[in-house]
């Protein structure tokens, strides 16, 4: 897990129609390294708790955490909390081993 804590998302472009890079790239990077900070601290977190520690939207965690796995090829664990029926799902971010 240190490796994890010593690594920082790289500034980067995103894809998307809706991107603009003027407006987008710094708002976006920061937000990934808040995200990344939280969950790489080994510690399982729902949608709202990483929202609670960071202040961003639950829509745009969820869209950094598939930024980790599909940009930086990170691996992005989820597993069900609570009542299987609830849908509700809790994250860290890991080495994949």
């Amino acid at each position: 897990m240190s490796d994890l804590l010593s690594w920082e998302p790289p500034n980067t472009d995103r894809q998307g129609s809706t991107y603009v890079g003027e407006f987008d790239f710094d708002r976006l990077n920061k937000q990934q390294r808040r995200v990344y900070t939280v969950c790489a601290s080994g510690c399982w977190l729902t949608l709202g708790e990483i929202q609670a520690a960071t202040g961003d939207p639950e829509a745009s965690i969820s869209a950094r955490l598939r930024d980790l796995r599909n940009m930086f090829g990170l691996s992005v664990d989820r597993r069900r909390r609570g009542d299987p029926g609830s849908g509700l799902f809790e994250y860290r971010v890991s080495n994949g081993g």
